[in-house]
Parts: structure tokens; sequence; C-alpha cells
């Protein structure tokens, strides 16, 4: 029997109701309150800031697919959110979620509950058999509850809220006994269940990351992460998914509170092959990878590049970045030198290379112009226009993703038809952009960025190889921060030997994993982990080690309320 929660009868939509009311009315208040081995000792550290912050819309749908299995469809999409110091991860202390985002969710919950429930899924998703599938068995609601809501909460349920969501269970599973849906008889049982489980998924302690605190037992006047928000903030960084069961009972034994069992947890998340979706994710935020569902070229300038293309290119440079720095262990900064990547036919024809049935690694000749992420089409898409390259745009971005630099706006007013016309005279980029050092307004910016923008001029608007442009030749020299090269191969070096290349990937980790920029006293904490980064042979798996096993990543900065927290345990 298929249950359809889009579909479904008054009756059933109404021992929904006072359930998803509730869980809204708190949705919404708590987005009110919210603004919905080394070689020098790690220094002394305040910690990062007390977090309550939205799940991401991936996040949510590798949780459920954890708890529920692959074959459950979760399909989750949630509102954009701006962009904060370089990362989307940044906002999400500040994300809100209205009431129709609610209803949204709700519909996704509706959704995934009835699958779970379905007489196909059951079976082996809801481990105890009740003793009839016509009424309420409170026994096998609440080993159902106590199991799921603990994964879904990221924490043990008390006694008093499993009791509410058994009694909410037992009253939908009397009130549907027997009740049709789509012409078939409702198991009232499994339609309890299934009116709990609804609920439980727009939950605000599941949509939502609640970090709590508690005094650190080694400096009582320290506040630290409670184990259950040690867990959840290791989880959904190193894997973009809430705890599994095993750094769960972690947590709950408090072993992960202790030095060495912390060690033990990491490491196994760090061996684990779900490291891999959480760098992804991390790569994917740093990259501006969210501006890919939306690129798109001029196809009369363009047609081989197409949506397929665009997303090929995504998943080409991910692939590029997984296998080199977590399945090979390589340094960082190789990748804006190494010639190794993937391949797949839609990226063949931009690259002009032979295609092969799906994806394939494939390696560029050493005398090819392509070598590192730069001369990769995900990046050189998404810093052109639809139908042009951009020499400023492309010189902005690798200052501000990967060097953490900011790059002024424009001043109001300024004449771009200089760069946009075809005039004749200006032939090129080149010539069109040295307008802007002309003009004393724009010059101290485009200083920074068009010297880089212009040595990877022979790769067009959609990442595709010229050597012309107009019948002109085009001139890819360029300068880095007074390194002078030619062409793209040697901005890919000195990039590579650019002392900020490391360091802002720190920082951005950092930042992606604490859940918003660090702050100034940060800095001798930073450099700490620049050092050991740089220690360790720039190794990412390294550097994920050090930043969560180190005391900044689990102390929590005192503020008034979490100062009446270290009051209130003093007098106790």
């Amino acid at each position: 029997m298929s249950l359809d929660m889009g579909r479904s009868t008054p009756r059933f939509k109404q021992c929904f109701t006072s359930a998803f009311h509730r869980a809204v009315m708190g949705l919404l208040a708590l987005c009110a309150l919210t603004g919905c081995s080394p070689s020098d000792p790690e220094p002394t550290s305040s910690g990062t800031q007390l977090l309550t912050k939205l799940i991401t819309a991936e996040q949510y749908s590798n949780s459920l697919a954890y708890i529920f299995g692959p074959s459950i469809d979760t399909q989750v999409q949630f509102t954009p959110i701006v962009r904060n110091e370089g990362l989307l991860a940044n906002s999400l202390a500040t994300a809100g979620v209205s009431v129709g985002q609610v209803q949204t969710i709700q519909g996704i919950a509706a959704t995934v509950a009835s699958q779970v429930m379905d007489i196909e899924q059951r079976q082996y998703l809801v481990a105890c058999r009740p003793e009839s599938i016509d009424g309420p068995d409170e026994a096998c609601a609440t080993q159902f509850v106590s199991k799921v809501g603990r994964l879904l909460f990221r924490r043990a349920l008390i006694d008093d809220e499993i009791a509410v969501f058994v009694e909410q269970a037992s009253a939908a599973a009397e009130e549907l006994a027997g009740e049709e849906l789509n012409g078939e008889e409702l198991d009232g049982f499994y339609a309890g269940l299934e009116v709990v489980l609804e609920g439980l998924l727009i939950h605000p302690e599941v949509l939502f990351i609640i970090e709590s605190a508690e005094p650190d037992p080694s400096n009582p006047e320290q506040l630290r992460l409670d184990g259950y928000s040690l867990a959840s903030r290791l989880s959904f960084f190193l894997w973009n998914a809430s705890p599994d069961d095993e750094l769960l009972a972690a947590a709950e034994s408090g072993e992960l509170l202790t030095r060495d069992g912390i060690e033990r947890a990491v490491d196994r998340m760090l061996e684990s092959p779900r490291l891999v979706d959480g760098m992804r994710a991390f790569f994917d935020d740093m990259f501006v990878f969210n501006e890919i569902k939306t690129l798109v070229k001029d196809a009369t300038i363009y047609p081989g590049f197409t949506t397929v293309t665009a997303l090929d290119a995504q998943e080409q440079t991910l692939r590029t970045i997984i296998d080199h720095t977590l399945n090979k262990d390589k340094d960082y900064r190789d990748l804006f030198t190494s010639r190794s990547t993937f391949m797949s036919p839609a990226l063949a024809i931009v690259y002009g290379v032979p295609a092969q049935p799906g994806w394939a690694s494939y390696t560029f000749a050493e005398d090819s112009p392509r070598a590192g992420l730069l001369t990769q089409v995900s990046f050189l898409a998404l810093t052109s226009h639809p139908g042009r390259s951009s020499v400023t745009l492309r010189g902005m971005a690798l200052r501000e993703q990967f060097l953490c630099q900011t790059v002024p706006q424009p001043p109001p007013g300024i004449d771009f038809s200089v760069l946009t016309n075809p005039d004749a005279n200006y032939p090129t980029q080149r010539q069109r952009v040295a307008a802007h050092l002309e003009t004393p307004s724009c010059a101290g910016c485009h200083r920074i960025t068009d010297p880089i923008g212009l040595s990877l001029e022979q790769f067009d608007g959609a990442g595709g190889y010229r050597l012309t442009e107009n019948e002109a030749t085009i001139d890819a020299t360029g300068a880095l921060d007074g390194f002078e090269f030619d062409g793209a191969i040697g901005l890919g070096e000195a990039l590579r030997q650019n002392p900020e290349l490391p360091r802002c990937l720190v920082q951005r980790v950092y930042s992606y994993a604490t859940g918003g920029p660090p702050e100034i006293e940060a800095r001798p904490t930073l450099n700490y982990f620049n050092e050991e980064f740089a220690a360790q042979g720039y190794q990412l798996r390294n550097l994920l080690r050090t930043i969560v096993l180190s005391k900044a990543f689990s102390l929590i900065q005192n503020s008034p309320s979490e100062e009446r927290l270290l009051a209130a345990a003093s007098s106790d």
C-alpha cells in the first residue's frame, strides 16, 4: 500500500495539524531569537561563538539518507542565503525560515514519512512489529520514536518527550484505523507513526543545529561544547550530515569529551568514505559553485556549452580536488599546477580532446596550455560574461577565493562602454582594459586584478582555448604580487608559491568548521594552524585533524548568557 500524503484525507490531515502548528510556532520563535605532533604548543584560545544555525538542504537530505537509507527520495531545496566573507556557511547562523518555507519543508517531510511507512519499506525501517496493525501499540511506537528521534534530534530523547510523541501516534492510530486513502484502507498503527514522523522531521531541533555549552572541567571559568553539540559540529563539518549512532554513543557516554575519545572518533571519521561528502560540500562552497545552477552562455557564441557542460565542469573540479587531497593525500598547492584531472564526454567537446563514455581520469600533455584548477572550465566559465571572457572577474575571483583578499566594488558612475564596445581600435581585452588604468578611480583596484586575468586570456568565456581574439594575437603575460609570468601555466606556478594560498585555505576551513568568520583574537590560532599545515606537507586530512582536535574548535566564548550559565554551574 502506498500512502500519498499530498492527497491525504481531511481526517488524516487533522491528526497532524496540532503537532505541525506547535512545530511551526516553535521554529518561528527560534528564528526570532537567533536572527534566523606540533613543533609548538597550541596557543591559548577563547574559542568560538555558541551558534544556532539552519542546516543546509544537502545536510538535511544526507542525514535522512543515513537514517532511512538511500532508497528514500529526499529531494530538498531551501531558500538561498547570502555569501559572507567567502562562504555561504558563514550566513547559516542568521538564516531564518518563513511560514511559507516551513510549509514547503512540511511537504518534504510528508513525502519522506509516507515512503518510510510504505508497506514495502517499513519492514526494513521499522525494527519492531506491532501486535496489530489496526490500532496503537505503545511498546513498538516507543522503540521507533526513541531510535529515530535520537538520530534526528542528534541527542537522546528524554522520557517525557518520548511519551508525548507516542501519545500522538496512538491517538492518530485510533483516529485513522479503517480510513481509506486513494481507495485503500489505512493501517492504523503505521498511519499513526507516519503522522508523528512527519512532525519530527519539521521539528526546530531537526532543522536547526542548536549548540549547547557546559563549563570545562579543566577550567571552570571557560565554556566548552557539550558532548552532543561537539558531535554535531564534527559531523556536519566532516561528513555534511548529522552524527551517526557511534558518534552519538560517544557523546552520550562522555567519551567524546576526553582526549583519547575525540581522537578515536576523529580518526574514524577521517578514514570514513563519508569524508568525501563533507569535503565536497566545503569546496563547493569555497569555489562558489552554487552559481553553476544559473550559469548560462550565449548559444550563438558558445554553441557547445550547455547545462550539462556546466554541471560536468563543477563535477570535474570536485573530483579533481577529492582525488588529489583525499585519495592521494597530496600537497594542496599542487592543485594549481597538476595536469591530472577527470574528463566527461560533454567536457571533451570544450577541451578539444577525445571523448570516452562516462567519467575517466585524464592527464593533459606536458605541452598543453592547461594545468591546475584555474584552467578548468568551472573557474573560467564562472568568471566570464555570457558572451565574452572577463579579465577583471577572473583576477578578482582568484584574489577573493584563493587568497582571501577583498577587492572593493567599483565606484558609482563608471563608464564601462569602452570594455563592451567592439571597437576595431581595441581588438583584444588587454587593450580594452588598459582604460581602467587611465582612470584614477579605477586604477587602484584594477592593478591587483587585471594583470592576473590577462594571463588567462587564452581561454574564452566558455573555457575554450584560443590564440587570437578578433584576429589579433593574444598577449597572455601577467603578474601576481611581484612575480611576472607568461600565460596560465606561469600563473599556476606563481599562485602555488604564494604564501597566502595555503593561509587562505586554513582560514576558510576554520570558518566553515566553526560556523563563522574568525575574529581578530583568533589570529594566533590561525598562525598555529598554518605552521602545522606547512609542517605536515600541506595535506588536507592533516589540516582537518589539527583543527577539529584543537581547543579553539570546542571551546566557547563567554558572552553575558554564557556567563550566567557559568554562574549557575558554580552555585550548584
